[in-house]
């Protein structure tokens, strides 16, 4: 079977959250999870473009369940108030969890809480916000969590998480997409030996044509860099809606198990239908993962309930 969005079932009735889904692969899973029935919060750091991204899904899906909600990835007191705002206002739990926000390649900064931003809002803010909602997760809720092929050139630096001593920001940005993997695979351990029913799984759009590839060159004022970004995107990547397909797969597909990594099937994994992949061997190494679990713990003082 060649997977497609025609497969998702009727999702009536399923809450879920997508993190960053005010535009790229987030808006378009989006669309499509709540033109399937879904109710989707639009869990964003800018309400009034998350409001313009509520339009859209609007426009598409004419009835649909959609709501915004304010929060920044990169300030865990946002996260702590979104997570318990969300779950005030939805007692009934949460169906899917889609930790797709992500930023790429920028020149160095931090967030609130001091974490260089590529690793604290890619990963750290994602795991303290799973952390937060984990418990509100109904029985076989999915976690899917977003990375990129990136992953493989990544390697985990434990002795400068924060890349205080030394910043490079495509290094950085591997190992924030490689923690993403390793986070995913040990959430999938650590259900399992809790025997919590939840599905935890990764996946990577492949090269996908959003606005994630201009950011960088923005913040550093090269204008020539977003002019060639956005001629590299046009010839080269698969559209932004093609891009979601892994994620859609990945939050919807009853025969997708738990610990899996999902991403396109052909060009080398950078475009076409999603299937299943096998990550790097460093996103496999058990002892990474927990070291990092141990760490995120430490650093953000959230620590899951099993």
């Amino acid at each position: 079977m060649t997977w497609s969005p025609a497969y998702i079932p009727d999702l009536a009735g399923r809450s879920m959250i997508v993190t960053g889904a005010n535009s790229g692969i987030g808006l378009e899973a989006a669309k499509v999870l709540a033109a399937r029935g879904a109710a989707v919060t639009l869990a964003v750091r800018d309400a009034g473009r998350g409001a313009g991204a509520a339009e859209q899904v609007r426009a598409v899906a004419p009835d649909s369940q959609v709501e915004v909600a304010a929060l920044d990835l990169a300030d865990l007191a946002s996260i702590a108030q979104f997570a318990e705002q969300w779950k005030k206002a939805h007692p009934e739990g949460l169906d899917v969890l889609v930790n797709n926000a992500g930023v790429m390649a920028i020149p160095r900064r931090e967030t609130v809480d001091g974490f260089e931003m590529q690793f604290g809002t890619n990963h750290l803010g994602h795991f303290a916000l799973t952390g937060r909602l984990v418990e509100a997760v109904k029985p076989d809720g999915r976690v899917v969590t977003v990375s990129s092929g990136a992953h493989r050139f990544g390697s985990m630096n434990f002795a400068d998480l924060q890349s205080a001593e030394h910043y490079s920001k495509w290094r950085v940005y591997g190992q924030s997409k490689l923690a993403n993997v390793l986070f995913s695979l040990e959430l999938h351990r650590r259900a399992q030996a809790a025997d919590v029913p939840l599905r935890s799984i990764a996946v990577h759009p492949g090269y996908a044509n959003t606005n994630l590839q201009s950011v960088g060159p923005q913040m550093s004022g090269n204008r020539v860099g977003v002019a060639a970004m956005a001629v590299v995107n046009r010839l080269l990547a698969q559209p932004a809606e093609a891009g979601a397909w892994p994620t859609l797969m990945g939050a919807t597909d009853p025969s997708v198990p738990s610990g899996v990594f999902l991403g396109p099937t052909q060009w080398r994994g950078q475009r076409g239908a999603p299937g299943l992949e096998t990550p790097s061997q460093a996103a496999r190494d058990p002892q990474s993962a927990a070291q990092l679990w141990q760490a995120s713990e430490e650093l953000t003082g959230v620590s899951f309930p099993w």
